[in-house]
């Protein structure tokens, strides 16, 4: 990488690694963790969370002995994509309770660390607030979400 990111390098190598797997349509395996490094100029560390990432929204998997491999079929959107759509494809409006964490892990077959990750981003966006005792509520509809 040519100079850091303030989103987080391990985030844009993954962006990155997602986009280039979305265009190549028929890959099957990605480069090794070495030639990844070699590639973005980052240590192991930083491929191995980003390749994580990826794991977590159901793009990548490990396969013992083989690497990462491509996660065919299923749902290529990221998560913090898929958790945003909840608010159209369950019709939430602003003020409704937004599903509990282990609901989403439930859906979408997360970990609680990824989903935990997708909401704090959700509510530094301003979409979700946290009441305490509560749990999370719809404060402003995502752009691509809003109603006319």
């Amino acid at each position: 990488m040519p100079e850091a990111s303030p989103r987080g390098t391990y985030l844009v190598i993954a962006e990155t690694l997602r986009n280039e797997i979305q265009a190549e349509g028929d890959r099957e395996a990605l480069p090794s963790e070495a030639e990844l490094m070699d590639t973005h100029r980052v240590s192991r560390n930083t491929i191995r969370r980003a390749l994580k990432v990826l794991e977590g929204d159901g793009v990548v998997e490990s396969a013992p002995g083989i690497g990462w491999r491509v996660v065919r079929g299923g749902d290529r959107r990221s998560l913090a994509e898929r958790m945003t759509d909840v608010i159209q494809e369950d019709s939430l409006s602003i003020g409704d309770a937004y599903p509990s964490e282990a609901k989403l892990c439930e859906r979408f077959g997360a970990s609680r660390t990824a989903v935990r990750r997708v909401l704090a981003q959700m509510e530094g966006n301003g979409v979700l607030a946290t009441v305490h005792g509560k749990g999370r509520t719809v404060c402003a509809l995502p752009t691509h979400v809003a109603r006319s």
